[in-house]
């Protein structure tokens, strides 16, 4: 899915949809977004859920398994803007159980191992948009600081 550029953000330059197509396209077309939009060296990644790229739930309900799928796609939009995750400056997590929070933690850890850790925030919701969904992170990156 391509869209043409928006107008310059003073300062940053104009937006530029970051759509990789390891990730399922259908949704985000479907309701009209994009996986990550980049201005300049800023990138914000759209929530992040354990879709593959054929739009099927990894880890079915093993938190842990989910949130490896939600890391890698999030790799996935960093590396197609030219970033890692060691470009990451700050998450959101959305969790549908408190009690997964060890879990996704642990997976975290394992992912996010830059030079500075990003901020964080943590947020225990209802639901996500499937059901099967227990996590959910979106991320902003300044690609080129690490």
């Amino acid at each position: 899915m391509s869209h043409p550029p928006t107008p310059p953000v003073p300062g940053l330059g104009p937006a530029v949809a970051v759509n990789p197509p390891a990730l399922p396209g259908a949704a985000a077309e479907r309701f009209r977004y994009s996986f990550g939009v980049r201005t300049g060296q800023v990138l914000w990644v759209s929530g992040q859920v354990a879709l593959n790229s054929g739009g099927e739930i990894v880890g079915g309900e093993d938190v842990e398994a989910q949130t490896t799928q939600v890391f890698e796609n999030l790799s996935a939009v960093l590396e197609a803007a030219g970033g890692t995750l060691a470009d990451v400056v700050s998450t959101t997590t959305y969790m549908t159980d408190r009690s997964h929070s060890a879990g996704i933690n642990a997976v975290r850890t394992r992912y996010l191992i830059g030079p500075t850790p990003p901020t964080s925030t943590l947020l225990v919701v209802a639901g996500l948009a499937r059901p099967e969904l227990q996590v959910e992170i979106s991320a902003i990156a300044v690609l080129g600081v690490n």
